[in-house]
């Protein structure tokens, strides 16, 4: 692969994914598309900003002319899809921008890859596609499709119009869902991250209701080579799971950060439950480790311990997050770099 163009790489996800495809392919030229909002962070990959084969272009993907003109004349072997607004809580409040950059952009680099004759497309979604579980039970690639979220919701009309198009269209497309991330890099609004700033601060730790929903957990860099096994080894047409075998209750989670933390339990405070909150997502791999060869391998109390000792360290990109200064530092530092244009 000579060009691969990748959306939403300056988010948490997709940054960890562009270093990982740097290290590993160094061959390979990556063209980042971002439209840089609250969780496009150009700071999350400032290490690989003066790779010769590593370029940041600001665009949105809902901007079907300009879209459609860069991969026109970069002429990208793949797209990887990350860009979405992702926060169920946020999208509670506001479900506009989900509905724009979740649903009508898919739908803007569908229409743009198909007109450029790009032979692979891979959609990253969330297990969240699938509802909510019981005690019992795992999401498997043929679970019924229940979102419960407005966020959810958007995502899986986003899923939707790739198979569609798939079947209608023989569009080369792969959809791939996780369970939750954690890692370095995470914007921190996620529970993850923002405990850990919290209770760095000594400030109380809000659990929804009693802490008694579930989540299956995985290190953004296994999530990572998952994509990457998908987008090289995965069928057209096919959805693949992944997940890290690691359930936890939140308040177990968060009791376990407290712990490693070396901080008390009574930092822990409960809050009124987020409406519509599904109680325990768990995925089923299986698919993913037989047809592509991908298991996860960070184990997870290992990789939270990596997580925190990464956060400590470096507090000054966390602080630039709290007081929304990293564009403003971005542009100090690198000036008009994110604005290059023509190909690597």
């Amino acid at each position: 692969m000579k060009c691969l163009v990748v959306t939403g790489g300056c988010g948490f996800i997709g940054s960890n994914f562009i270093r990982d495809q740097l290290a590993r392919y160094p061959e390979q030229s990556i063209i980042n598309i971002d439209k840089l909002t609250y969780a496009g962070n150009p700071e999350n990959l400032k290490d690989v900003d003066s790779n010769p084969k590593y370029r940041l272009q600001k665009l949105d993907i809902c901007d079907h002319e300009m879209i459609q003109a860069l991969l026109n004349a970069t002429k990208p072997d793949a797209v990887v899809n990350f860009a979405a607004e992702s926060h169920v809580d946020r999208s509670i409040l506001d479900s506009g921008p989900f509905i724009q950059t979740n649903v009508v952009g898919t739908q803007v680099l569908l229409d743009a890859c198909r007109q450029a004759n790009v032979s692979r497309f891979v959609q990253v979604s969330t297990d969240e596609v699938y509802g909510s579980l019981g005690a019992e039970g795992f999401f498997t690639e043929e679970t019924p499709l229940a979102p419960n979220s407005p966020y959810s919701a958007s995502k899986t009309a986003a899923d939707v119009l790739v198979r569609a198009y798939c079947h209608t269209f023989g569009f080369p497309g792969i959809i791939t869902r996780c369970s939750n991330n954690y890692g370095p890099y995470q914007f921190p609004e996620k529970i993850i991250p923002l405990f850990i700033s919290r209770a760095l601060d000594d400030k109380p730790l809000p659990v929804y209701g009693k802490g008694e929903n579930v989540r299956d957990w995985i290190q953004v860099l296994d999530h990572c080579r998952g994509i990457d096994a998908a987008l090289r080894q995965g069928r057209p047409g096919e959805v693949y799971n992944f997940g890290g075998h690691q359930e936890i209750r939140n308040i177990d989670l968060t009791r376990l950060l407290l712990e490693l933390l070396g901080k008390p339990q009574t930092l822990i405070e409960y809050v009124n439950d987020r409406p519509g909150h599904d109680l325990r997502y768990a995925i089923d791999c299986s698919k993913a480790e037989r047809e592509l060869g991908w298991k996860p391998q960070v184990a997870f109390r290992a990789g939270i311990r990596e997580t925190i000792d990464w956060y400590k360290g470096n507090a000054a990109w966390v602080n630039r997050i709290k007081t929304g200064d990293y564009l403003k530092y971005y542009e100090q530092q690198y000036g008009d770099r994110h604005r290059k244009t023509g190909a690597n």
